[in-house]
């Protein structure tokens, strides 16, 4: 089934909303609400990432989305099993929205079903293993050429390493941190790494934090490829394909930091995508 190509994330909520996508949203109930914190110091490093994540599951998908620190409390969680879909899209927080479009797109199409998509089976073993073969599967999805410049908005030491690897230049942007591993500084000004970059790739929590939908227009705008790595918002992230994000590393829950067993995540690539493939 063919749907309308959303230019914003707004676009896209208000499409479920209308039942362009499958299922009503009010038919559709969270039987499950996480709060998830957690704190990751890779060996040998000097970062200690901070993470928090919102998971919603209806049926047999989760929806994600990870957050700042403070944005949402664990009390969201004492009353939102047996919402219905429709309620927590409407939901007044960014990220309560974002687990819950991608928990209803994930529910319609799950990344397991799909034909275009290519499984990825991340091994087993320690953080440090999991996340090198994680970035190195995301820096996979990069066609460029030798010396070309990638914004990285979210920034991850074993990505950056990856994206060198495949003779990039890292553009590093985050919030968050200031310095690389490598004692290199990361910039805080999205535009100013977007302004300078032949490519861009961009972490799937830009979905909830406001800044996806200017990514994507300033990548459609000037041809730039834009490759997501979504945790959060997956299956969101999945129906811009085509429609400005040409390549899609996405990792649906249980995340490669929650478990040391072999995990999947699903590579897309726009060409090999149908259209509006985020149902």
């Amino acid at each position: 089934m063919s749907h309308p190509t959303p230019r914003t994330v707004a676009e896209l909520t208000d499409a479920v909303l209308a039942g362009a996508h499958g299922p009503d949203p009010r038919d559709l109930t969270v039987t499950s609400a996480f709060w998830l914190y957690n704190t990751t110091r890779l060996a040998g490093g000097d970062v200690t990432y901070h993470n928090h994540y919102l998971l919603l599951r209806v049926g047999d998908a989760f929806g994600a989305c990870s957050f700042e620190a403070g944005e949402l409390s664990p009390e969201f969680c004492e009353n939102a099993s047996g919402h219905s879909l429709d309620k927590l899209l409407r939901h007044e927080c960014a990220p309560v929205r974002t687990a819950a479009l991608d928990a209803y797109l994930a529910r319609a199409r799950p990344h397991r079903d799909t034909d275009d998509a290519e499984r990825v089976l991340l091994p087993a073993g320690t953080p440090e293993v999991r996340a090198e073969a994680r970035d190195a599967a995301i820096a996979g999805l990069l066609d460029i050429a030798p010396g070309a410049r990638v914004a990285l908005i979210g920034v991850v030491n074993p990505l950056v390493a990856a994206i060198r690897e495949r003779g990039g230049v890292c553009l590093p942007c985050d919030l968050n941190l200031r310095t690389t591993a490598w004692g290199e500084p990361v910039s805080d000004d999205m535009t100013e790494v977007l302004a300078s970059a032949d490519a861009v790739v961009a972490t799937g929590m830009t979905l909830s934090n406001g800044t996806f939908d200017l990514i994507l227009a300033h990548c459609v705008e000037h041809a730039v490829p834009l490759v997501v790595y979504a945790q959060s918002g997956s299956a969101v992230a999945r129906a811009f394909l085509g429609a400005g994000v040409t390549g899609l590393n996405a990792e649906p829950f249980t995340f490669s930091q929650f478990s040391a067993d072999p995990t999947p995540m699903y590579r897309y690539r726009a060409g090999l995508a149908s259209n509006g493939a985020g149902a």
